[in-house]
């Protein structure tokens, strides 16, 4: 599924491209994103656009049978497992994304760690495109896992602070401004390839300028070194309710362990 050399890219990156894995799901993706599109659950977000359409939903593979086939049936939790060198896969959650034709709305630059109540070094996204996509695709800071602090979280809808308070987060970078000091890696991908990158990888898009849309699922992973971490505020995904505390491995009733273990 994946070479030794992709596993060190990875390790070394933050990120690596698996060509063709996901081939044999393609049909049974699309069916589940046209059901959560149809369907949407209650995070799902109309991001602000000027033209065309930005939606994502998160959390809905419990209500949503082709994602759940996905995560247990397919490959994702092994290759997960594997990738992050880890002897178990435990699910985090899914996430939906469609920027459709004509939407010149960009994906801001960002980590996906600092929102969730998530650190470790073991972590993994299995972001896999449902069309063709070139300049659409996902773009990703290469080494920006290993970076001493974290970037600035901000709301996507008006760029403030997505926690109160002063934290010791670094400003949100702009490696397009200051193509010397950062390498960006981004790849054209088409239906059934993937691109696994870890939570503190800085990644964003540009805007889907080409004519067909782009629909994405994401399945988010867990390794063995994964823990809970209280944060300043409401997380996203929020998960209320979870009782769990600084330290603790993530429950295994809310989030599944799909790949190793007892």
């Amino acid at each position: 599924m994946i070479s030794a050399k992709q596993i060190v890219d990875f390790q070394r990156d933050g990120v690596v491209k698996v060509e063709g894995l996901f081939a044999p799901w393609v049909d049974l993706m699309a069916a589940g994103v046209a059901r959560n599109l149809a369907s949407p659950g209650e995070y799902a977000s109309e991001n602000e656009v000027t033209k065309g359409r930005f939606f994502d939903d998160y959390c809905n593979w419990q209500r949503i049978p082709e994602f759940e086939q996905i995560i247990r049936q397919s490959p994702a939790a092994e290759l997960a497992a594997t990738t992050m060198q880890s002897n178990t896969a435990q699910f985090y959650h899914d996430h939906v994304l469609v920027k459709e034709a004509g939407t010149p709305t960009p994906t801001p630059w960002h980590q996906d760690g600092p929102y969730y109540f998530v650190e470790g070094e073991q972590t993994v996204s299995i972001w896999m495109p449902l069309d063709p996509v070139a300049e659409a695709s996902l773009r990703f800071i290469a080494g920006s896992h290993k970076w001493e602090r974290m970037v600035r979280p901000v709301s996507w809808a008006d760029d403030s602070d997505f926690y109160e308070g002063d934290h010791d987060w670094i400003p949100v970078p702009d490696p397009d401004k200051n193509p010397d000091d950062m390498q960006v890696l981004e790849w054209p991908m088409q239906p059934g390839d993937a691109v696994l990158f870890d939570y503190r990888t800085v990644h964003g898009a540009r805007g889907n300028f080409s004519d067909t849309t782009r629909r994405a699922l994401s399945l988010r992973w867990l390794g063995d070194d994964a823990r809970y971490v209280e944060r300043p505020g409401r997380t996203s995904p929020p998960f209320p309710r979870h009782g769990m505390g600084n330290g603790q491995r993530l429950r295994e009733d809310w989030f599944p362990v799909i790949w190793g273990g007892e």
